[in-house]
């Protein structure tokens, strides 16, 4: 606030052992997040803000947002936010929070379950419709892809959130594409943790999505529908062919705003799933602030030619001490490959490697 008064904008601030930073929202809303994890970086609390007020306007709306008449009624407001929130903080097994894309599986008979989704899609009269497994999507209609960010990202991860419900009827704002105007997420859950869900307006009626609608669509598909569960942390089909030293991956499709993540592709060894999702999301963080950039505006572009054939295509750390396990980046046109790999993985053959999984994945994603 000192600094505001001077014309100084200052985002953040670390103690010995705490990073702190803070985001003003519409000149209306201050968000201030604090860790004291050891390698926090600026980027990820950054990204984490951005997604808490996305989380916030999701299911309050911008407008009682920036137009506060009562903080206590706002207050109350934003409990129903709380739960969404939480799970930003806690250790997520999603990472769509810190990429901003959306966390995606691969199913094993995906044009049959695309093929019923857009039938169901035409004979409910809605343009949004997912299938979604612990938070991931399993398949959408064009339009449902078509949403912008940050709601593309938290609808997904709002169901994988909430508590099993047979169905819901749930009125959501979406911060990018309608912020002031509700819309309604309908979900219907056709086997534990697997829900179909729907964005719409006041039709139709949740009561009208019936189990005869369910049967005529989904009962065909029981088989498939059954092979989606295990995606849920899983994210690839069972004996996908991955190499025995890839420990856990990060696949990202910058254009198509899409992501692949796992860390379960290969049996109980070291490290625990815990670690592995902390050892890629902050080499996610160290690659995309230092090595990768995002793509830059259109005037940058300009000047930036020249030094772009510079950048950098391929990165890789060995973890220590003591560790031993290894990360390596690629970059090749719009995608992003990031793996984990395990300390017998010969250093010489990491590029070569990531090539060839990346290669083996880019038709799924």
């Amino acid at each position: 606030m000192f600094g505001q008064n001077l014309e100084v904008q200052l985002s953040s601030a670390r103690t010995e052992d705490t990073t702190v930073v803070w985001k003003s929202f519409h000149d209306s809303i201050t968000l201030i997040v604090l860790s004291s994890e050891e390698g926090t970086s600026e980027l990820r609390l950054e990204r984490l803000l951005q997604m808490v007020f996305g989380a916030m306007v999701l299911l309050v709306g911008l407008e009682e947002l920036t137009n506060i008449r009562n903080v206590e009624r706002l207050k109350k407001e934003l409990r129903a936010s709380y739960c969404l929130i939480d799970s930003f903080l806690g250790d997520p097994e999603l990472i769509g929070d810190l990429t901003q894309c959306v966390d995606c599986v691969i199913p094993p008979e995906g044009s049959l379950l695309q093929e019923a989704l857009s039938g169901f899609a035409e004979a409910t009269g809605t343009v949004f419709v997912s299938l979604v497994v612990s938070g991931r999507v399993v398949a959408a209609t064009e339009g449902w892809w078509r949403l912008g960010m940050p709601e593309a990202v938290l609808l997904p991860w709002l169901v994988g959130s909430l508590p099993p419900q047979a169905a819901r009827d749930y009125p959501v704002y979406l911060p990018h594409g309608s912020p002031t105007v509700p819309h309604r997420l309908l979900t219907l859950t056709l086997l534990p943790s697997l829900e179909l869900c729907l964005l719409c307006g006041p039709s139709p009626p949740l009561s009208q999505l019936g189990a005869q609608l369910l049967e005529r669509w989904w009962q065909p598909l029981l088989d498939p529908l059954r092979a989606c569960l295990p995606l849920g942390p899983r994210a690839l089909p069972e004996g996908f062919p991955l190499h025995t030293d890839i420990l856990g991956l990060l696949l990202l499709n910058l254009e198509l705003k899409r992501c692949l993540f796992t860390v379960q592709p290969s049996g109980n060894k070291e490290p625990s799933p815990e670690q592995r999702r902390h050892l890629l999301r902050n080499f996610y963080t160290l690659v995309t602030s230092t090595y990768f950039p995002p793509e830059p505006g259109a005037s940058e572009k300009a000047e930036d030619a020249g030094h772009r054939s510079q950048l950098p295509r391929a990165c890789y750390l060995v973890l220590g001490p003591g560790m031993g396990w290894q990360v390596v980046a690629l970059q090749l046109g719009p995608r992003q490959l990031l793996l984990l790999l395990s300390p017998q993985s010969p250093t010489h053959g990491l590029r070569a490697l990531a090539t060839h999984t990346l290669h083996a994945l880019t038709p799924f994603l």
